[in-house]
């Protein structure tokens, strides 16, 4: 059917349908007419047309009602096999569209219950009213199998449908999964990247303000170099607070307005502000640093300023050590404090923060390993291993501000 037939027949399902059933009357007809020039007695040739027409018309509500239908057209045929005419499958047209409708739009057992119990009353009135060949596979096993066939036809076609429904509701489900995943994921990306901005800039400002604290009396003019730098950190924790807030709250991309993201580049900065902090950062780096894609920069940066952080807010000593170690295949980060013997730095327990579990997220994320805890000299190290062939776009982040 070409593809204006096509739109024809779907903007006029009735008149297809319509036709659809002359068509079917007509080779009804047919085969009454022929059915009746080979029998060797006379046959009443208007009742047999009736009943083709009282059955085609009845196939007018098969959709909605196949079984009363299949008993209508099943009836029609059952009387004119008794009027003498042989059941051949185009006098039988009727019944099995009836049949074939009725497997397909009701349930297995329906189906095959029907198509058993018209084979079963078919099969009879063969026996009571043979056919004028007295023959009884003409009479008999020739309507039964057309019948049987159409139900088969009509149950795989139900079938068919049926798995092709399931498949897309599998389909529909594993889109809704993946797209409830990439919500969770996205999330979880945003609620590392407000952590770290906030915690790391509020921590530095409470370490400032404690300090302001104790050397107040003692070192006044310490102090009012502190207040003075007290005002920087809160202003870049500001501003990159709107930055990642206003991220999200705009519904297109903003990707060439934005500043280039952090990363190592930033990490002098970093030092400078926790020196600000009372905290005094020692940095080592090992090897030749190549090329880092922004995934990578960014996810070394974070785990620095957190571990960072970490150590101004929980470490009871006044200095950390931060080592860097670049090979061609991998990116080593160490950061410990180095804390007077006998003092150690605890890790956050469970429900105390989010740091470690965050550092943890950023490197497995780019395919790294992340691992913590205290040295037997004393005192707390964060050991982060990166690969260098990170792929820039990673599932579960991406650059941010």
């Amino acid at each position: 059917m070409s593809t204006s037939w096509r739109h024809r027949a779907a903007a006029r399902p009735r008149a297809l349908d319509l036709a659809v059933l002359v068509l079917l009357f007509a080779v009804t007809v047919s085969g009454v007419l022929a059915t009746r020039a080979l029998s060797p007695g006379p046959l009443v040739l208007w009742p047999g047309i009736a009943l083709c027409a009282l059955a085609c018309a009845a196939l007018n509500r098969r959709r909605h009602h196949p079984l009363p239908v299949l008993a209508v057209t099943a009836s029609c045929t059952i009387v004119v096999g008794a009027l003498g005419y042989l059941l051949t499958p185009l006098l039988m047209g009727p019944l099995l569209v009836a049949q074939y409708e009725t497997s397909l739009r009701t349930s297995r057992r329906t189906g095959w219950n029907s198509a058993l119990i018209v084979t079963g009353c078919v099969v009879v009135g063969g026996l009571v009213f043979p056919s004028f060949l007295d023959s009884v596979a003409f009479a008999v096993v020739n309507p039964t199998a057309w019948i049987l066939l159409c139900a088969a036809l009509g149950g795989h076609r139900r079938v068919r449908r049926e798995y092709a429904v399931a498949r897309a509701e599998h389909a529909d489900r594993q889109r809704e999964e993946e797209a409830r995943h990439r919500v969770v994921q996205e999330r979880m990306r945003i609620a590392r990247e407000l952590h770290d901005v906030v915690a790391h800039h509020l921590t530095l400002a409470d370490a400032q303000a404690g300090a302001v604290k104790h050397l107040v009396r003692t070192r006044p003019e310490q102090a009012q170099e502190i207040i003075d730098k007290l005002p920087e950190t809160t202003a870049a924790a500001l501003r990159e607070l709107k930055i990642t807030v206003g991220l999200l709250r705009q519904d297109t991309d903003p990707a060439d307005d934005l500043d280039p993201a952090p990363g190592l580049e930033r990490l002098p900065e970093l030092v400078d502000s926790c020196a600000a902090a009372g905290l005094q950062v020692t940095v080592t780096v090992e090897g030749e640093r190549g090329s880092l894609t922004p995934v990578l920069d960014l996810t070394a940066y974070r785990i620095l300023q957190e571990a960072l952080t970490n150590v101004t807010k929980h470490g009871s000593g006044s200095t950390a050590d931060v080592r860097l170690a670049y090979t061609p295949q991998r990116l080593s980060l160490t950061v410990a404090n180095a804390t007077a013997a006998g003092h150690t730095l605890a890790p956050p327990g469970p429900g105390s923060g989010f740091g470690l579990v965050s550092m943890r997220e950023r490197a497995t994320s780019v395919g790294g390993t992340f691992h913590a805890g205290h040295r037997a000299q004393g005192g707390f190290e964060v050991l982060c291993t990166l690969p260098l062939d990170t792929p820039l776009d990673s599932p579960d982040e991406s650059p941010a501000p």
